[in-house]
């Protein structure tokens, strides 16, 4: 994360707390199985492998749904011209989260479940570096890990230690579930459609930073 520019990083903390919303939304409308945290529905897997089928099903359905948006996008976004793959990674981002909300208006809640982890996977092309996920916006375990260093360094007189962009990264993650959580309880509905309508926002913020000539613009 420290790689990237502090416009990039701002961006980063958007997206993450995109994936805080939008896993809310999806814990709440599947009944307790995660859209972007596939650590945990790969917990919640092994355990239904040893109790319930039904639940190892779901977890299993999940984890391959976001693994294909993770695919899906990299291709989309790796095709386009080096200066627009962020634009197109976020783009795809924006149509998984628009066809979910459209089949949670139709009333198909498992398509709408299955789009909103394809949108999750779809995060991970963003921030991609040399074939490797530079910044993991929907996932904080690394960046906690990360944050946990940089605050032993400087407990040991490191000046440098830059351990407040991993804080700020966790936070932008749980406010961002604390809304998508308290939307869904206002309008599980409204609730889909306004984390579609964020991720278009994103999307237009994204291609405003990479503006041809504009000054510190970062890829």
């Amino acid at each position: 994360m420290l790689r990237y520019g502090r416009d990039m990083q701002v961006l980063a903390m958007g997206y993450a707390m995109l994936a805080g919303a939008v896993d809310a939304v999806g814990f709440l409308k599947s009944g307790g199985l995660f859209v972007s945290f596939m650590s945990g529905n790969s917990t919640r897997l092994a355990i239904g492998v040893a109790q319930t089928a039904t639940i190892a099903a779901a977890a299993a359905g999940i984890i391959a749904l976001f693994v294909a948006g993770v695919i899906l996008n990299v291709l989309a976004s790796e095709s386009a011209p080096a200066g627009r793959r962020k634009l197109v990674a976020t783009i795809g981002v924006v149509v998984a989260l628009v066809l979910a909300a459209t089949m949670d208006t139709l009333g198909q809640n498992l398509p709408a479940i299955g789009f909103l982890c394809l949108g999750m996977g779809a995060a991970n092309a963003i921030f991609r570096r040399e074939g490797e996920v530079s910044i993991g916006v929907t996932y904080m375990t690394g960046t906690l890990v990360k944050l946990g260093h940089r605050l032993a360094d400087a407990l040991q007189g490191d000046r440098t230690a830059r351990w407040q962009p991993y804080l700020l990264l966790w936070l932008s993650l749980v406010i961002g579930g604390i809304a998508g959580a308290l939307s869904y309880l206002w309008s599980p509905l409204a609730s889909v459609w306004m984390v579609a309508a964020a991720s278009l926002a994103l999307a237009m913020i994204t291609w405003w930073l990479q503006s041809p000539g504009r000054p510190g613009s970062d890829t």
